[in-house]
């Protein structure tokens, strides 16, 4: 008699297990900087870090979200081949940290990012810098939608989960350009959450069924749109954007770079593969992921491990020997 078969017959390798360490270097080489007020300190050593290891993994990866174009990244550019070029083809994006801001200023919700989907399933965001979202959890599948207001779309999703609208939490970027959607969405019974940077958490949090956020809407950055749209695919919620340029100038260049500004970009367009992987490492504390400690002699980290296939998220907390971060300093001096 056959049996169905099942996700252990054939286990595969989970690169994410490996891309994890580039993640932690960069948290972990980030934390000098913390509170210094230099946020291109901050993010330079950030780059070297996670550019080394994501060196020794075994990939074949294409920098298709970066720190820009060549000429204004040495390292981790756009188009710049990563890995060793031996394992699977793949798109990779990267934020070695995604709100610098928040570290040079010592705040909370900084992370290290790198997410990877097949090659050629990742959008090119070319000259698009920001697009709206709206981000939400499983029960927002088939629910909310940047087709419908935002007073709509909590009224709904509050009926999904089962909960009164009061008890109701969005997530916001903290910009004057959202004083209308911070007033509709109060002016609706809901809550909340604003926040200086860090869109990638905000959206994460949206989805995951422990977090006190619900939604995560307003208009962010396109490149760390796709990058949660690689997380989401693994939390099973929903996540919709279009492409919102904030000057002339970036609405001539979308427009050039064939992007249509009023198509909805679901999640199978932000990234269209089903296995993707995410990895974050927390730089400083926040509600996604505590960041780097010092705990003695060691150095401790936490980080988020996704992959869509398998649906598998896992919390890694990596215990690091600090003498041996001393000695590769003392190597490199």
């Amino acid at each position: 008699m056959s049996e169905e078969p099942t996700a252990y017959e054939h286990p595969d390798r989970n690169i994410a297990m490996e891309l994890v360490r580039a993640t932690e270097a960069a948290a972990i080489r980030a934390v000098p900087w913390i509170g210094r007020g230099d946020k291109n300190g901050a993010d330079k050593a950030a780059v070297d870090a996670m550019r080394t290891f994501l060196g020794t993994v075994s990939l074949d990866g294409t920098i298709v979200i970066g720190e820009g174009e060549k000429d204004e990244a040495p390292m981790l550019f756009n188009g710049e081949a990563v890995g060793n070029g031996r394992g699977p083809q793949c798109d990779i994006a990267v934020d070695p940290i995604d709100g610098t801001t928040l570290t040079a200023s010592g705040r909370p919700n900084a992370i290290s990012v790198i997410a990877v989907s097949d090659r050629g399933t990742m959008f090119n965001p070319v000259d698009a810098f920001y697009m709206d979202k709206i981000v939400a959890g499983p029960e927002g599948v088939g629910v909310v939608s940047l087709d419908q207001s935002i007073g709509d779309n909590i009224k709904e999703l509050a009926q999904a989960k089962g909960k009164h609208i009061s008890e109701m939490v969005v997530a916001i970027l903290d910009r004057p350009r959202h004083e209308e959607l911070i007033e509709q969405v109060r002016a609706a019974g809901a809550g909340t959450r604003l926040m200086r940077d860090g869109d990638v958490a905000g959206g994460i949090n949206a989805a995951r069924w422990e977090s006190r956020v619900d939604m995560c809407a307003g208009t962010g950055g396109t490149p760390e749109g796709v990058i949660t749209a690689c997380a989401i695919k693994t939390l099973g919620g929903v996540m919709e954007g279009r492409l919102n340029p904030q000057s002339d100038l970036e609405s001539k260049n979308v427009l050039a770079a064939g992007h249509d500004l009023d198509r909805i970009l679901r999640l199978d367009d932000l990234v269209s593969s089903d296995n993707t992987f995410f990895v974050a490492t927390g730089v400083t504390d926040g509600e996604l992921l505590d960041g780097v400690r010092r705990k003695g002699p060691f150095i401790r980290t936490e980080s988020l491990v996704l992959r869509s296939k398998t649906g598998t998220a896992r919390r890694v907390i990596a215990e690091h020997q600090a003498a041996k971060w001393l000695e590769a300093d003392a190597a490199h001096a």
